[in-house]
């Protein structure tokens, strides 16, 4: 099932999509509202039998809010790029690794996207969303997939020059990614797709700016199964119904960053700015494409003050009691 949330008549609602059209639940609830009730196919059922509406007459909105955002890094080829040749460390064979992103800044597939404040080199990364519909800690890598509710197409929107400043620091992206990630156009429930005997699925990706293919790739490139992205998230702690797990972004062109690192122009592939369009397409889930806007000029804040040199320091056994 493509299951969708749409703005019509002015208010969210869940539906099915059946080609063209939207057959909507006449009760107003949330993607998320079901995830956590699980009863979201039965939803998804009980909305076939409602009157359809055409998708052109309502607003696709993000498929669902969701609670948190881990966002993997989960293939070889865009790590190599990213790095310009340099290598992959070892440490990413060993696990694999993830940053918690913004659910604040969560948009769909309607939303423009606005360049984030100060930064000047913007970037798309073509992911698939993994969203989990069934609570778990400590899951088994064989079981990860039979916690997935379904999956979604993820652009992670990435300020180039503001994250590769920050990361100087020696955490992970902050600010750099913190503007924009953007979800739709709907979500596809898990039981569209097969996984293969390792448990990967062959979905073919593509990434197109102002009408330019500029990455291709397949899911199944990655380097882990998305039920180990599952296991991994769940250690230690909990995943539950509606977090969403980025697989990170494909290779071969999946983002701008990965073909500057492998030695594309910015005068041939230039940073996204007000006015580019992305169209991000995996194959059945569907296409995500979105449009750049200009955006808000910074709040300027000070530099960090320099270090003192001395401070007063007060011994307890100076202290006078009163």
């Amino acid at each position: 099932m493509r299951l969708a949330t749409v703005l019509a008549d002015g208010t969210a609602r869940v539906g099915i999509v059946v080609d063209d059209h939207v057959h909507l639940l006449d009760t107003a609830v949330t993607m998320l509202d079901l995830l956590r009730a699980g009863t979201l196919p039965e939803a998804g059922r009980d909305a076939l039998s409602a009157p359809a509406v055409a998708l052109d007459a309502v607003r696709l909105l993000a498929p669902l809010q969701p609670p948190t955002v881990r966002d993997f890094v989960a293939f070889e080829e865009h790590v190599e790029g990213m790095r310009g040749g340099n290598g992959i460390p070892e440490a990413w064979y060993d696990a694999p690794t993830f940053y918690f992103s913004n659910p604040y800044a969560t948009l769909g597939p309607a939303d423009d996207v606005p360049v984030p404040p100060g930064c000047s080199v913007l970037d798309f990364e073509l992911e698939v969303g993994v969203v989990i519909g069934r609570s778990g800690r400590d899951v088994a890598p064989d079981d990860g997939w039979g916690h997935v509710a379904g999956l979604t197409v993820l652009n992670d929107w990435s300020a180039r020059d503001i994250q590769s400043r920050e990361m100087q620091v020696g955490l992970g992206p902050a600010k750099g990614k913190d503007t924009a990630t953007t979800l739709g156009p709907w979500l596809v429930t898990a039981d569209e797709f097969t996984p293969d005997a390792e448990g990967f699925l062959d979905l073919a990706m593509t990434a197109s700016v102002d009408g330019r293919v500029v990455g291709e790739d397949l899911l199944s490139n990655m380097g882990w199964p998305l039920g180990d992205l599952v296991a991994y998230a769940s250690r230690g702690t909990e995943v539950r119904p509606g977090d969403v797990l980025g697989t990170g972004t494909c290779g071969h062109g999946g983002c701008l960053g990965e073909l500057w690192g492998r030695g594309a122009s910015h005068e041939d592939l230039p940073p996204l700015a007000p006015g580019s369009e992305v169209s991000l397409t995996v194959e059945g889930i569907g296409t995500l494409t979105s449009r750049v806007v200009a955006g808000a000029d910074p709040v300027s804040i000070p530099g960090a003050r320099p270090r003192p040199r001395s401070r007063p320091r007060t011994r307890p056994t100076d202290r006078v009691a009163r």
